[in-house]
Formats: C-alpha cells, sequence, structure tokens
C-alpha cells in the first residue's frame, strides 16, 4: 500500500434543488456542515493524505471562509463544466507522485473503513467505489465485460435501456494512479448529453492504457447517497441519527426511544446514563455515569458530573454541573455558569454566567446572573439579581449559608455576607453585613368592612 495519497473533495455544485442561497456543502448534517463529514473521514484516513484539496464554485469564497484549515487547499472551479474539469482544477495543488482519491462534499457518510479498503484494493491501478441499488435510476452504471471485469461507466443519460436496467451503479469515488491523471483529464472530451467533461471517462481511458480498473462495492447503501435537496437532506440526516443511536446503545446509553435523540455535535456518556425522548446535543456535551436526561431538553456544550438528573424541558448551555444535580424541570442555564455538587435549580429558574457552591438551592422562578453564590445558600422563589444596569454588568455575591426570602431584589453589585438572612420582599441596594437580617420595613394596613368591587351587570 502507498504510503501516501492526494485527497480532492469536490464541492463546487450549486444544488438547485437545495432551494437557498447557501452552498450545498454547507447544508448541515447532524449538527456539521456536509463538507465537514467528507473532510473528517479524509483526514483520519490509513494512509494518511499529503494534499487535501477543495473544488469549490458555488457559494464564492463562503466555503473556504467555513473551512479555513492548514491542511487544507481551495481550488475554484469556475464555471463549472463537468467532474474532469474540476479535478484538473485541483492539479497545482497535488503531488504528481502519489496516487489521487476523489470524494465528494455532498456525499457526507461514507465510512473511512470503506475508503481504505478501495485505496488497498487498488494497488497501482484505478478503484473505482460502485453500490449496488433496487433503483439506480440517476446514477453512471457499470458495465462489465464477459469476464466481469469493468469494461466502462456510462452516465444515465448515454445509457441504451439495457444499459439502464443495470443495477451497480458508480458512486463517483474514484482512486486514480500516480502521474496519469493530468495527461488522462487533458485527453477528456465533453461529446455527451450534458456537455461536460466526466471524471468517469478515464476509466476507458485507463482500460485503454492497459491499466487495471478495480471495482470495490460499499458494504452499506447509506454510506453513498448524496445530498440533492431538502428531502434527501433529510433522509440522510435519519440514517446519520440511527448510526449515532445505536452506537450509544452499544457503550451501555439507555435510550427510551433510538428515533428520537439527535446529536448535533459530539455526546460522550459514562455507565448506567438514561436519555429520555425528543432530547437535543449539540456542540460538545459530556455526562458522568448514572446521569439521568428527562424528555424534551436541549443540551450545547455542558459537561454533567456523575449521578445528577436533568428534569424534563430543560435548555442548558455552556457550562459545568456538578455531582448529584437536580435541575429542572423548565430550567435555563446559560453560558459561563458552574454549579458545584448537590445544587438544585427549580422549575422556571435561569442561571447566567454564575458559580453556585456545593448544596446551594434556587428552587422557583428565579434569576441569578453575573453571581458568586457560595455553598448551602438558599434562594426563594420570585428572588432575581438585577445585574444589568443599562449600560454595564455588576456582580451579585451571596456568601455561604445565606437565606433569601421570596420575591427579593439584590441589586448589583452588592454582597450579602455569610451567614445574613434577607426577608421576604426586599429590595438590597447595599452590602448586607454576615449573620445579620435585612429587610425593608413595610407597615400592614387593614381595612375593616372593606368590600370588593363586584362586576356591573350587563
Amino acid at each position: 500500500m502507498t504510503a501516501a495519497i492526494n485527497v480532492v473533495v469536490l464541492a463546487a455544485g450549486m444544488g438547485k434543488r437545495m432551494r437557498s442561497r447557501t452552498p450545498k456543502v454547507l447544508h448541515r448534517l447532524a449538527g456539521k456542515p456536509l463538507l465537514e463529514h467528507v473532510l473528517r473521514a479524509a483526514r483520519v484516513l490509513r494512509p494518511a493524505p499529503a494534499r487535501l484539496c477543495v473544488v469549490y464554485g458555488h457559494g464564492g469564497e463562503m466555503v473556504p471562509a467555513a473551512f479555513e484549515a492548514k491542511d487544507v487547499s481551495f481550488a475554484r472551479q469556475e464555471p463549472q463544466l463537468g467532474t474532469g474539469h474540476a479535478v484538473q482544477q485541483a492539479l497545482p495543488h497535488l503531488d504528481d507522485s502519489l496516487p489521487t482519491l476523489v470524494l465528494y462534499g455532498d456525499v457526507p457518510l461514507v465510512r473511512t473503513e470503506t475508503l481504505s479498503g478501495l485505496i488497498a484494493a487498488a494497488g497501482e491501478g484505478l478503484g473505482v467505489l460502485t453500490v449496488a441499488l433496487d433503483d439506480p435510476s440517476g446514477y453512471g452504471r457499470i458495465v462489465r465485460d464477459a469476464a466481469g471485469r469493468i469494461a466502462a461507466i456510462v452516465e444515465e443519460k448515454d445509457a441504451s435501456a439495457e444499459q439502464k436496467a443495470i443495477g451497480e451503479v458508480n458512486t463517483g469515488i474514484m482512486l486514480l494512479p500516480r502521474k496519469r491523471l493530468p495527461g488522462w483529464l487533458a485527453g477528456l472530451t465533453n461529446d455527451n448529453a450534458q456537455g461536460e467533461f466526466y471524471l468517469t471517462d478515464v476509466v476507458r481511458v485507463a482500460l485503454a492504457d492497459g491499466v487495471p480498473v478495480v471495482a470495490v462495492q460499499a458494504q452499506a447503501e447509506w454510506e453513498t447517497l448524496g445530498v440533492n435537496s431538502k428531502s434527501q437532506l433529510a433522509q440522510l440526516e435519519r440514517i446519520a441519527q440511527q448510526r449515532i443511536a445505536n452506537a450509544l446503545l452499544e457503550q451501555g446509553v439507555t435510550l427510551a426511544d433510538p428515533a428520537r435523540i439527535d446529536v448535533r455535535g459530539t455526546l460522550s456518556a459514562g455507565r448506567d446514563v438514561q436519555i429520555d425522548v425528543n432530547c437535543i446535543f449539540e456542540g460538545d456535551v459530556r455526562l458522568g455515569d448514572e446521569v439521568t436526561i428527562g424528555a424534551h431538553c436541549v443540551l450545547r456544550d455542558v459537561a454533567i458530573a456523575a449521578g445528577s438528573e436533568i428534569l424534563p424541558f430543560c435548555h442548558l448551555e455552556g457550562g459545568e454541573i456538578g455531582r448529584n444535580c437536580r435541575i429542572g424541570p423548565f430550567a435555563r442555564m446559560r453560558p459561563g455558569t458552574g454549579l458545584g455538587a448537590e445544587v438544585h435549580i427549580g422549575n422556571f429558574v435561569e442561571v447566567k454566567a454564575s458559580s453556585m457552591g456545593e448544596g446551594s438551592k434556587a428552587n422557583h422562578l428565579a434569576y441569578v446572573g453575573d453571581s458568586i453564590v457560595g455553598r448551602n445558600v438558599n434562594i426563594g422563589a420570585g428572588t432575581i439579581t438585577c445585574n444589568y444596569d443599562g449600560a454595564d454588568k455588576h456582580r451579585t455575591t451571596i456568601e455561604d449559608d445565606v437565606h433569601i426570602g421570596s420575591d427579593v431584589q439584590l441589586v448589583a453589585p452588592v454582597t450579602v455576607g455569610r451567614g445574613a438572612t434577607v426577608g421576604a420582599g426586599t429590595t438590597v441596594w447595599q452590602d448586607v453585613p454576615p449573620g445579620g437580617l435585612a429587610l425593608n420595613r413595610k407597615d400592614q394596613v387593614h381595612r375593616p368592612h372593606w368590600k370588593r368591587p363586584i362586576k356591573a351587570p350587563r
């Protein structure tokens, strides 16, 4: 096997059926652009890619801007004159002493193992990845000779009725032998129904040159499927999510319904993790042992330590949750938040850019923003930290063992000292000393024999 290869990813197509200004390869599958899936499969190939070139066109510089990386070069195809013409644009970026693997930016689920198998089987020849389809409509057919060897690849618009009945089709993925590629591409013509320079025509040239052409069939049809419409994108999304769900089940995660989970990034889970239905995981999510996620939760870039329970309908983003916490239902955690062990965040509580120490609780209808909350603090229902003065954010500090009653407003910057108590309904404008009681005095008025207003009859 060769020590290294070139990889060319064709990503210049307009994708008219997507009906979008966004280049097709930037549409997302499982939370990542289609092209990112292909690049990820290429990067972990063995042999490794020595040169990795993306051929782009539709959408201008949007594709290079989205995938700036030291290991990727970009070649613009303008106008788009077919796949053979596209690969020709990549030639200046390639090492002509190495074979070249051609991939497609809109075929996102191809497995690295399949590509490695194609490279190994091709050797010094030309390798073609094929797949057998019940309905081969739209694909180029693999035509074989009497001995079963590939004789040609015929595009559907140029195929005869007999050729259209062939079920084995070309996926477009090829390994092209070293040094021959420039000459083969220069000899292509566009004498076909599409008026394009087909890359598949190099098969005919290779056979004429006595170069062996080897076909390798993909094990699964889904890894060769391309995206040309929003409908096809939705179909591949379900395939991708089912694969992710199966992998989680194999790892020992309990999924209430494997068909109702969406992972749009990476999800790592410890032992005995349970996930209820309709949960969405985005970015990088890490779940410790025995974590439970209730139904209809959205988690983005969050780490949850062992034994914690997330009740239904929570939205957690950008923070860390300690051991044995209880969050929700209907709780929100915004970026920059860190919760210690055994913290309770209850229904309709929002915590933003704040830390809460071990054993602290905010169980009902509270907002904690830009705050440092110590250990064993109780924050009563309806309490809010008033952290924004219209221009700047300010810090609230609540030290250990503080008890805050219901309906309290803490006007930052302010500190509530260790062990202090804040009475219900208090607006705290000044620092509260440790161990004391803070309250706003209010007189309660009684009016005997007062009558409640009654609606006038209509």
